[in-house]
């Protein structure tokens, strides 16, 4: 009942919020990115993460040859975070982490969801044509049972003006 409530169940306490984010490159993925980092400006203690997952079947070759392609993997993963990281910043001031993995996304993303304590939610763009993606199908699968945050879907086919009026 309304009568029943008196003010907050418990004391709010001080603590971090994290929005998660795959970066991927895909057109989606950007307004996913622009959602996330305009809801991290809003929440209280609110932060963002840039995740980016290099899929380890493109190493195939000779070993000195795939350490170097996962090594340029790496740096080309790094440099398109960092150039993000600064959109980002000049768009709503929001500095964000990095974070670079190499393995399958789902699982990879899931390990690194585990093992944090910090997250708000995982934001995912779901494609704007074609389905909704990989991402989005595990995660709002049979995946979804275990997640410790909510999953926020934004629309790829929304523009950036669709995103800042509801962000």
């Amino acid at each position: 009942m309304v009568e029943d409530i008196h003010g907050p169940i418990r004391p709010v306490q001080k603590r971090h919020r994290k929005l998660l984010v795959v970066v991927d490159g895909s057109p989606e993925c950007n307004v996913a990115i622009r959602f996330a980092a305009a809801r991290a400006v809003h929440i209280t203690g609110g932060g963002l993460i840039l995740f980016h997952c290099i899929r380890p079947g493109e190493f195939q070759h000779w070993m000195a040859v795939a350490d170097r392609m996962r090594e340029e993997a790496y740096e080309e993963a790094e440099q398109m975070l960092a150039d993000v990281a600064m959109q980002l910043h000049e768009y709503c001031g929001v500095t964000p982490e990095t974070v670079v993995v190499d393995g399958e996304p789902p699982e990879e993303l899931t390990k690194y969801m585990q093992s944090r304590d910090d997250l708000f939610g995982l934001v995912l763009g779901a494609g704007s044509d074609g389905g909704p993606g990989p991402l989005v199908d595990y995660f709002t699968g049979t995946a979804i049972h275990d997640m410790k945050c909510p999953v926020m879907l934004v629309p790829g086919s929304m523009t950036y003006d669709q995103v800042d009026a509801i962000a």
